[in-house]
């Protein structure tokens, strides 16, 4: 580092700029929201809900669990209510039958373009949250333990966007078992740029590299 003739120490040119932490984490949350509504882009209502796992996971599925995580994060925990409670009746303490899992699956009435609606309305909600506090301000999450439920937002941008991650990786197998669509999003699709017929070739490779791994553990063990 060079010395001014006042002798105090100048900045180097390519000094680092200090970082947004808020606008970097929403940056992130935002593109976890992209990539799970992309990926019900252009399917049929069937496919859109068909459950790929014996638990049930499928791809509108995802999309409304999202819009509940979102409400209840940057909502309920800043004592912020929804506007409009019909538009999320699962959430609802009293909500029909209590079923524990019924945001992850769209009725047959929830188009995917009222799913979809709905989370986008849902997320400039939270946006409003993430816009108004500041990383520091606390809140509390009424669903976990007492002497746990604090939290600041900065915690929960960083909880939410962990989890809406996750569930956008769940929706990358789903949607490409469905109809072969991959990729990490619509300008990049972040793949090698393979043919149908090498990606297959790909895939058999990688079969018989499993059933060999299986055999030679096989015969350690004899």
């Amino acid at each position: 580092m060079e010395s001014t003739e006042t002798g105090a120490a100048s900045a180097p040119t390519d000094a680092v700029v200090r970082p947004d932490h808020k606008a970097t984490l929403h940056r992130y949350l935002q593109a976890a929201r992209d990539a799970l509504v992309w990926k019900v882009e252009g399917l049929d209502e069937r496919a859109a809900r068909w459950p790929w796992t014996p638990t049930g996971t499928n791809l509108l599925g995802l999309v409304k669990h999202a819009a509940g995580v979102e409400f209840g994060y940057f909502g309920q925990t800043f004592g912020r209510e929804w506007p409009t409670p019909d538009d999320v009746p699962w959430m609802a303490e009293d909500a029909a039958d209590g079923e524990d899992n019924a945001d992850m699956w769209a009725t047959a009435e929830e188009s995917i373009g009222s799913v979809v609606d709905l989370y986008r309305r849902v997320w400039a909600f939270a946006d409003e949250t993430i816009a108004t506090l500041d990383l520091d301000a606390t809140g509390r999450v009424p669903w976990w333990p007492d002497d746990r439920s604090g939290i600041t937002l900065l915690q929960v941008m960083v909880h939410v966007t962990s989890d809406l991650a996750r569930h956008a990786g769940h929706a990358d197998i789903l949607r490409e078992l469905t109809d072969g669509s991959a990729g990490l999003r619509a300008d990049n699709d972040n793949l090698p740029p393979l043919s149908a017929h090498d990606w297959s070739a790909h895939v058999e490779r990688l079969r018989a590299v499993a059933d060999e791994a299986q055999h030679r553990a096989d015969a350690r063990r004899t």
